[in-house]
């Protein structure tokens, strides 16, 4: 992806490399000569976005003990 440089010296991260590395406004990013020569975009924050999966982690609050889901299972209850 290629993007212009303005006369400030800035660029547009695009989009997709944003979202790639969850790049958000005030994330810290960091510039790094790899020994290729080339030139690799990082985050240095590491503050990761929290995914859709981890929303869903957690623990439902207290239920049914295992006895008891067993039991509702095996038409016991």
């Amino acid at each position: 992806m290629a993007t212009t440089v303005t006369a400030k010296g800035q660029v547009t991260i695009p989009k997709p490399v944003r979202d790639l590395l969850g790049i958000v406004p005030g994330s810290r990013v960091d510039f790094r000569r790899a020994a290729d020569g080339s030139v690799v975009l990082a985050r240095v924050d590491r503050k990761q976005p929290v995914s859709r999966f981890a929303k869903l982690r957690g623990h439902a609050g207290e239920g049914l003990t295992t006895d008891a889901i067993m039991a509702l299972t095996r038409g016991e209850a």
